[in-house]
């Protein structure tokens, strides 16, 4: 994973609620094996037309296919975003296709833990705060936000200025690039003492003797 502190940068903009994890990565994508490649799909049956039998085509009028708003690392959207099952897809999904904040009212709670795991920092503001970001994304597709993660501030070009809370813990991995293995190899030193002690003691106790 990595580090993460300040992204600045324009913001996409998909003012619906309750966006579940089967629309952000539909279920067909998770026979997968490969835990790359899955930003192809985000928002699949959104962005493209499937009512064309044996074609798929971009459908222009979803956000994630209008020029305006590609490059965009944040994602702005309304309540309860990745509710439903509890996929870890996902979140692969939002990360892999470039995302690295997402900003709405509230999320779902095991996306929220899926989401910080896999470097991405779910920013909750209020419904206003949160719609004013909206417009001013709707309006001005070039209008840049800032989340410094660090500071848990929020503030746009255009004097929006918010904080955001966040679990130390969850801000600790986000700030320093560790996922559970990275949090793991930190202690590699120590795992690696405590390795060979024990094979040494196991190979060096008498063995009991056998008929």
């Amino acid at each position: 994973m990595v580090p993460i502190n300040e992204i600045k940068s324009k913001a996409m903009p998909l003012p619906l609620p309750n966006i579940d994890t089967d629309q952000i990565i539909p279920k067909q994508f998770l026979k997968r094996i490969e835990r790359t490649g899955y930003g192809d799909f985000l928002f699949y049956d959104w962005r493209y037309n499937l009512d064309v039998p044996d074609s798929v085509t971009p459908n222009a009028d979803f956000v994630l296919n209008k020029p305006e708003y590609q490059g965009a690392q944040i994602l702005i959207a309304e309540r309860n975003f990745g509710c439903g099952s509890s996929r870890e897809h996902a979140a692969w999904a939002i990360n892999q296709f470039g995302f690295l904040a997402v900003i709405a009212p509230t999320f779902a709670d095991i996306f929220f833990s899926n989401a910080g795991k896999n470097g991405i920092i779910l920013v909750r503001l209020d419904d206003e705060q949160v719609k004013t970001l909206m417009d001013r994304s709707i309006k001005n597709p070039d209008h840049i936000i800032t989340v410094n993660l660090e500071h848990q501030t929020v503030t746009d070009d255009a004097g929006f200025k918010a904080t955001f809370e966040i679990d130390p813990f969850r801000k600790f991995c986000l700030l320093n690039g560790y996922d559970d293995i990275g949090l793991t190899l930190r202690h590699i030193e120590d795992l690696d003492k405590f390795e060979e002690k024990h094979n040494n003691e196991f190979w060096s106790a008498p063995k009991l003797a056998t008929k």
